[in-house]
């Protein structure tokens, strides 16, 4: 039990079979303003059934527990409730409604994926929890003493602070039990101290130590820094990327152990093996766990309840991600005016994941089979019939030739002295799709900029095809705050040239993003998923036949990564995408690049879960080096003093 067996659970470099998610039961009740009764578990399930079979239920009233259902079994059981939102109602300037008399109770122990459009209101109901926003009309309870951890989009850490020093700040709780305990013991050592007292409080103290494991701090801290690949304890916080000041944030949260955690996108910048670690530690966290994530394996393999947020309204689902999508679809086609092509996107995912390992990877084979044995004009066609309907599309890709993209023996080494890249060589074939992955500084990023032409290799050598034109989405994605999503992405002009016979007006090529709405809002104003589709935006409406995409997901809601995804199959073209969605990579990926660390790169013919089985039959010694990043071992000679 405690912090140190679930470090311990999780730290099995990323065994899928330590995850034990506690699932959460429901109970969904069509009124105006909740009761709270409780009710048993057969009951709670069958209700939930009959709501979830009528055309949508917004503003109905959730109650979260754990134990019960969902996509595993749960560790133990609660009927306490520790937050409730009353008819709940949230207006933004210009009228904007956000929610209309929402009403939900969480009980203790409830594990709940949190899904819906970018710019719903996600984030908002997780400030409203946190109490960062109390600027709504209703009311939100929590329970008296409730210790509460939000990781915010964009956290705040204490700059005169270095990495450690942030991080052991959330843990003072836990320092200050061990100081009291350290006090006490000297107290005693004065002939005149009442012993009976001060060996009560001690008693006392104890307890709470052994609870919160207390004793182990310093190996627990070493861990959980490892897992999240967290930046060396002396960095000055102030220089850190938004994505490594993320981690140190919620490496701290994690610690921290709360009540309750509100994560908001936890699993952006963390790379896969840091996010499998994650879903085993808050599959057997005892807290309260409300996650925002668009991550879809892991909302698979953690969540026991999806709670959708979506047109003002709040609607529950049993189950996990699977469980969501089909009830989805189920709920979408019973509603008056549906979205066919939607509904049938989302069966064609839930298939997709019915399919199992086998039936995916036949799926990536036969792209690279279609572009063998197609005409490169057949495959054009097929990419513009995609382009002229009315969801994300990517230009039909200009004929790119042979060679491709050609490496033989790179060889990078920075200043620093350590090696990136040590003898990579591979010959990109048309039609493919790589992911590119691997742990955070590893060299990801200096590939894309030696296929880009924006450095140079140490030794080997690098071909670029005469015919390649690259279209490049940067993981920086600086926007200009004061200007509108209109004229960022249309840059003045009233209409873009695709490559196609006729140009796109800018008001249609916004809409294929869903931005048409937006059109005059100021970049500022925009949700972190909304931000994500303005670089889509304004990246793919230059014509190009190699793509290279620097963290595209980040952020970006389900339907749009859905429809994203469908834009790659269909594009005629090449891509490189540096992505830690597994799920995603998955989905498209024909090829894998895998930065393993010390210099070692993997070119592997396959998707990503197809690349992992690989390594642990064929690799070992990789396999266990990044077992023993997640263990800590790596950092245990610099876990000294922690306490």
């Amino acid at each position: 039990g405690g912090l140190a067996g679930m470090l311990r659970a999780a730290a099995r470099a990323g065994s899928r079979a330590g995850c034990a998610a506690q699932a959460a039961r429901l109970q969904c009740a069509r009124v105006a303003r909740p009761t709270f009764a409780p009710a048993a578990a057969t009951s709670l399930l069958g209700l939930a059934s009959a709501v979830w079979g009528e055309a949508g239920s917004g503003g109905a009233h959730a109650r979260w527990a754990s134990g019960g259902a969902g996509g595993a079994q749960p560790t133990y059981a609660s009927t306490e409730q520790v937050m409730t939102v009353n008819g709940v109602t949230k207006v933004l300037p210009g009228d904007r409604v956000i929610f209309k008399d929402v009403s939900a109770s969480f009980l203790d122990g409830a594990k709940i994926g949190i899904v819906g459009p970018n710019g719903a209101g996600k984030s908002t109901l997780l400030k409203m929890l946190a109490g960062a926003d109390r600027e709504f009309d209703g009311d939100v309870w929590r329970k008296d003493g409730l210790r509460i951890g939000h990781l915010a989009q964009e956290p705040e850490l204490d700059p005169t602070k270095d990495v450690h020093g942030n991080i052991m700040e959330g843990l003072r709780f836990k320092t200050d039990l061990l100081e009291r305990f350290n006090a006490i013991s000297e107290a005693m050592a004065d002939p005149d101290a009442d012993f009976d007292k001060l060996m009560a409080e001690q008693a006392e103290v104890q307890e709470q130590i052994d609870a919160l494991d207390c004793w182990s701090l310093d190996h627990l801290v070493a861990i959980a820094k490892g897992a999240l690949n967290v930046p060396d304890d002396s960095a000055d916080v102030a220089s850190l990327s938004g994505g490594e000041k993320r981690r140190v944030a919620l490496c701290r949260l994690l610690l921290e152990q709360p009540d309750v955690l509100l994560l908001d996108e936890p699993t952006n910048h963390l790379d896969a093996e840091s996010v499998r670690w994650l879903e085993d530690y808050l599959g057997n966290y005892r807290g309260t766990v409300l996650a925002i994530t668009h991550d879809r394996y892991f909302l698979n393999q953690v969540a026991g309840w999806i709670l959708e947020v979506d047109r003002a309204n709040l609607f529950a689902y049993a189950g996990n991600y699977s469980t969501w999508l089909d009830k989805k679809q189920q709920r979408m086609a019973l509603e008056a005016k549906t979205d066919a092509k939607r509904v049938r996107a989302m069966q064609e995912e839930l298939e997709w994941i019915r399919q199992g390992t086998k039936g995916q990877q036949k799926k990536s084979k036969a792209r690279i089979k279609a572009f063998e044995t197609a005409k490169e004009d057949d495959m054009r066609l097929r990419s513009e019939k995609r382009f002229l309907s009315g969801a994300i599309a990517i230009p039909p890709a200009p004929r790119i030739g042979s060679p491709i993209v050609r490496m033989k023996d790179i060889c990078v080494t920075i200043p620093d002295g350590r090696t990136l890249i040590k003898k990579l060589s591979f010959n990109l074939a048309p039609g493919s799709i790589v992911g590119v992955v691997g742990p955070n500084g590893t060299g990801k990023s200096t590939l894309m900029r030696l296929i880009a032409g924006e450095l140079q290799p140490d030794s080997g050598e690098i071909e670029v095809g005469k015919l390649v034109q690259l279209g490049h989405v940067e993981q920086s994605r600086y926007l200009p705050p004061e200007e509108s999503v209109g004229s960022v992405i249309s840059e003045g002009l009233t209409e873009i040239d695709v490559g196609l016979s006729r140009p796109v007006p800018v008001m249609a090529w916004l809409s294929k993003f869903n931005l048409g709405p937006m059109a005059k809002k100021p970049v500022k104003a925009l949700s972190g998923g909304e931000r994500s589709r303005v670089h889509l935006a304004r990246t793919l409406k230059r014509p190009c036949n190699v793509l290279i995409l620097d963290e595209p997901t980040n952020d970006l809601d389900v339907d749009t990564l859905r429809s994203l995804e469908e834009a790659l199959e269909e594009y005629n073209g090449c891509a490189f995408i540096v992505s830690h969605d597994r799920f995603f990579l998955d989905r498209i990926c024909t090829h894998t690049v895998s930065f393993e660390g010390e210099g070692d790169v993997v070119w592997f013919p396959g998707s990503f879960s197809a690349y992992e089985r690989y390594r642990k039959e064929n690799h070992p010694e990789l396999h266990a080096r990044a077992k023993a990043r997640l263990d800590g071992s790596q950092r245990s000679a610099a876990a000294k003093n922690f306490t």
